[in-house]
C-alpha cells in the first residue's frame, strides 16, 4: 500500500510540476517541438474533460473528480484486498483525477500541454487516469476468462 501511496504522489507532484512549468514559461497557443513530427509542447487550457467533453461544466467535473477521491478512501479497505493489477490500476486513475481535480479547483479549466498532432492535447494526469483505467479492464477481461 505505501508504493501505491508514494507512486501516487510522485505522479500528482510530476503533474502539478509540469503543468507549473508549462504555464510559466509558455502563452497559451504557444507550441514547440519536442522531437520534431512527433511530440510537441503546446500549452492550452481545457475547461472540459477528456477530448473537450462537459466543456464548462467545471462544477459537473469536480463533483465527480470528488466522488472518485471520497469512494476511494470510503473502499480504502477494500482497495487494499484487491489484487495487484486493481490496487495499481486504481493509484494511477486517482492519481490524476487528483491531478486534473486540483487545476480545476485552482484555475476552473485542466492545463494540456503533450501534443501528438494526431490526437487531443492532453496531460501527464490523464496518462495515469488512462493506464489506470486500461489495468483495470485489464483485470476485468482477466478475471472474466478465469471464469
Amino acid at each position: 500500500m505505501l508504493k501505491q501511496l508514494a507512486v501516487g504522489l510522485v505522479i500528482l507532484f510530476l503533474d502539478q510540476f509540469s503543468k507549473l512549468y508549462i504555464s510559466t514559461n509558455f502563452v497559451e497557443g504557444e507550441s514547440i517541438p519536442l522531437i520534431k513530427s512527433v511530440i510537441y509542447l503546446t500549452y492550452v487550457n481545457n475547461p472540459g474533460a477528456a477530448f473537450g467533453l462537459f466543456a464548462y461544466k467545471r462544477w459537473l467535473l469536480i463533483l465527480v473528480g470528488v466522488g472518485a477521491l471520497v469512494a476511494t478512501w470510503i473502499f480504502r479497505h477494500q482497495i487494499a484486498k484487491q489484487s495487484k493489477l486493481t490496487r495499481w490500476g486504481i493509484t494511477l486513475a486517482i492519481s490524476g483525477a487528483f491531478g486534473n481535480l486540483i487545476d480545476r479547483l485552482r484555475l476552473g479549466k485542466v492545463i494540456d500541454f503533450i501534443d501528438l498532432r494526431f490526437w487531443p492535447i492532453f496531460n501527464i494526469a490523464d496518462i495515469a487516469i488512462v493506464c489506470g483505467i486500461a489495468l483495470l479492464f485489464w483485470e476485468v477481461l482477466r478475471d472474466g476468462r478465469k471464469a
